[in-house]
């Protein structure tokens, strides 16, 4: 699997913990191996642009996904195809403000921004209750699992 992680914004992060949160997240959803996926963190203007362009909403937002090959998770015994996964871009500056609301560090925040991402371009999504607390349920278990093996 090959994870491009590229920091555009201001803030300082440790780029190959989002690397290694991505390799274990596709592990755990059985992603093909040679699945690729690229990580961005932005400016909040950069974050705003993309944010009208895709959505038609003003302003920055936490975390876009951009799906590719459309992959969706696989299983132990058959792993989803090779392809592309897509882009997932996060805007540091709103996450910062959000670990501060929820009472978590910033690198927290962006790590389950991350994750929520990556469950978006592997066709999870939040738009009803059920979904919504299918994903949830997935992103919790998949970030908490991941810190504690750190």
């Amino acid at each position: 699997m090959s994870t491009d992680v590229t920091n555009e914004s201001d803030h300082e992060l440790d780029e190959a913990e989002f690397a290694a949160l991505a390799r274990y997240v596709l592990d755990e959803m059985h992603v093909h191996p040679q699945a690729d996926l690229a990580i961005m963190f932005v400016t909040p203007e950069v974050m705003s642009e993309l944010h009208v362009r895709w959505m038609d909403e003003e302003g920055p937002t936490d975390v876009l996904s951009f799906p590719m090959d459309e992959l969706r998770p696989g299983t132990q015994a058959e792993p989803s195809e090779e392809g592309i996964l897509g882009d997932v871009v996060v805007c540091p500056e709103v996450a910062v403000e959000q670990a501060r609301t929820a009472g978590h560090s910033p690198e927290e925040e962006m790590l389950l921004l991350t994750t929520h991402g990556i469950l978006h371009l592997l066709g999870y999504d939040h738009a009803q209750p059920e979904e919504e607390k299918e994903m949830f349920a997935l992103q919790r278990r998949l970030l908490l699992t991941f810190l504690a093996s750190r």
